[in-house]
């Protein structure tokens, strides 16, 4: 499932979506203000932010549109929270870059819904659109990953698996993905293969790689799993 950011500066509120969201499956991470807010997203890009309006130091809306400025965030799904039911409200908040607004009170299983609205519009650009970090591109409709190299584009010899893995990865940068996460995003929650068949394929990506100088993109995290850096360090091995 998805891993969501509450951004809610009253307890039993934060607390309550929370437990909901974790009861369906959802990762949560919750936070009260703006800059613990701006903190958790450099640490983790999550895959939807609940947001309110009122909080304390910088608003909602002053967030949003922050965050809408900037390239890593520009995409991030945002579902504005509050108590503001005015018209006026409504459109200030989607103006400054929510993708919905839910009127507190609400329901859980409203929320829920908009939630996977906001999810199921994202997605298909998602998993379409070319992706490319370090020089390393991804043609999801070609199938086709390339980087270039001395003024040469050279095309990355990978198979099908390491191709899903690859997109995954690529789609979800600077994310630490355990291994049970990766078999069932990469490889489907019906299929029954041993979690270390995992790192059989993160090593058959790297040696794919490698020819591109790009193995150490693919990050080894001890004891929680796999992510892929943005950039390649100077002497950064792989």
């Amino acid at each position: 499932m998805s891993e969501v950011l509450v951004v809610e500066d009253e307890p039993a509120i934060a607390e309550l979506i929370a437990m909901n969201l974790r009861h369906a499956g959802h990762g949560v991470t919750s936070v009260s203000d703006a800059e613990a807010a701006i903190a958790a997203v450099d640490r983790v890009l999550p895959d939807l932010v609940l947001l309110d309006w009122m909080l304390p130091g910088r608003s909602g809306v002053a967030l949003a549109r922050q965050w809408r400025s900037q390239p890593r965030t520009r995409e991030l799904p945002i579902i504005m929270l509050t108590a503001r039911s005015e018209e006026a409200d409504r459109v200030g908040g989607l103006d400054a870059g929510a993708d919905d607004y839910l009127v507190k009170p609400f329901s859980m299983q409203e929320l829920q819904a908009r939630m996977r609205a906001v999810l199921r519009r994202r997605a298909p650009e998602a998993l379409q659109a070319p992706l490319e970090i370090a020089g390393l591109r991804l043609d999801p409709a070609a199938r086709r990953v390339t980087r270039e190299l001395g003024g040469a584009v050279q095309e990355v010899k990978i198979g099908p698996t390491e191709f899903r893995l690859l997109h995954f990865l690529m789609a979800h940068p600077l994310r630490v993905h355990s291994r049970s996460q990766l078999l069932d995003r990469v490889w489907g929650d019906h299929v029954f293969i041993e979690e270390r068949t995992v790192d059989v394929h993160v090593k058959r990506l790297r040696e794919a790689l490698a020819p591109v100088d790009c193995a150490a993109l693919v990050e080894t995290v001890r004891g929680a799993g796999y992510r892929l850096a943005q950039d390649l360090h100077p002497g950064q091995k792989d």
